[in-house]
């Protein structure tokens, strides 16, 4: 029922706007013979003016149903092609003909209903006077119906094209997402058998803190983005973990600007860089380290930097790994042209990733869901 009703309130809109089009047609020329009528000094009230254009632009648009219906049926695409130009152009006969009749009928009403034997009188007239210009508009309407056919189809093709796009690029996230959890759970796992003889308690606690770092991964599945404060809540999480492995080796700070916590960022994705910045930065130098995570707003820009102490990389670009590697892809997915990710050496020693991303936030109807 639904359904039905926003067919015809369609159909209801559709059919204003081409009573509406032909009516302005029909105004237009009222105009038109009114001012030329009175530079002529052969002057007539607006209303004889009016009355004469709308009735003959009201008449082409009760005759327009055969040339939509004969374009709907009888294209210029098929290999007939030259036959359906003969059949068009003797319809344009046909439908200038159609028009002289009934226009005569109309001239006759609108005079008061004169002798049946004027209606002659007024036929031939017209016949000679508008018979060609009525089979020209007989080829616009259907050159209008066929570049409105077009654009729709074309409008539909690329509606349907930027929807199959859109399930492509979210086939990617989502298999590029599920090869980053089984990495990241690898990763974890292989550290916590690393305390499991050393330390029994402290891998224990890594086990519970990875508990609630899965629950958190799978929930977030069906999300490609989430707020920067969510995200940094599972990062901190994380970095618990790592702390547990490192104890006063591993020092974190956070510098996170007031305005960027509810901007949105891709899931997991400070995660695989804090992991890199920890194997390459932290574990292979024996003294301590830190990490810096800054997350700052200029303009529409989101920029995050992740900087650590470590001796940083012999030589740049380096071989980026599963997680790095899986981290570019998904940028490339979510705003491609429109992001920037970089590594290189920073002012001191280590590393420095610096991602710059778009500012935005969620949707109302999302946040209330």
């Amino acid at each position: 029922m639904a359904d039905l009703i926003q067919r015809l309130r369609k159909r209801s809109v559709q059919g204003l706007f081409i009573f509406a089009f032909w009516t302005f047609l029909g105004l237009s020329f009222a105009g038109q013979f009114f001012i030329a009528s009175s530079q002529l000094n052969r002057p007539v009230s607006w209303q004889q003016a009016l009355s004469h254009s709308l009735a003959d632009w009201y008449v082409f648009a009760l005759l327009s149903i055969l040339p939509i219906f004969l374009g709907r049926r009888y294209g210029f695409g098929e290999r007939s092609w030259w036959r359906h130009i003969l059949l068009h152009a003797g319809a344009s006969l046909l439908f200038s003909l159609a028009y002289v009749t009934v226009r005569t009928l109309a001239a006759m009403i609108l005079a008061g209903l004169p002798p049946p034997n004027s209606f002659v009188g007024t036929f031939r007239p017209l016949l000679f006077k508008t018979w060609h210009f009525n089979m020209l508009i007989y080829w616009v309407i259907l050159t209008a119906y066929h570049a409105l056919d077009f654009y729709g189809k074309y409008q539909e093709r690329h509606n349907r094209s930027l929807q199959l796009e859109k399930s492509l690029t979210e086939a990617r996230l989502q298999a590029l997402q599920m090869q980053l959890n089984p990495h990241f759970l690898y990763n974890t796992l292989h550290a916590i058998s690393a305390l499991m003889y050393r330390d029994v308690e402290a891998a224990d606690r890594m086990i519970s803190q990875l508990s609630d770092l899965l629950r958190y991964a799978l929930a977030s599945t069906s999300q490609q983005e989430v707020p920067l404060q969510q995200e940094l809540a599972f990062l901190k999480n994380y970095l618990k973990i790592e702390q547990t492995r490192f104890g006063d080796r591993l020092q974190t700070r956070f510098e996170i600007e007031p305005d960027t916590e509810d901007l949105l960022v891709p899931t997991l994705i400070l995660q695989p860089i804090v992991e890199n910045s920890i194997r390459h930065g932290i574990e292979r130098h024996p003294g301590p380290g830190s990490i810096l995570v800054r997350a700052t707003r200029t303009g529409d820009r989101l920029t995050l930097i992740t900087r650590d102490s470590g001796p940083g990389a012999d030589h740049l670009p380096f071989r980026k790994g599963v997680g790095l590697t899986n981290t570019t892809e998904r940028l490339e997915q979510l705003h491609p042209h429109d992001h920037t990710f970089t590594i290189e050496k920073s002012a001191d020693s280590g590393l420095e990733v610096r991602l710059t991303l778009p500012c935005r936030r969620v949707a109302p109807t999302q946040a209330n869901r």
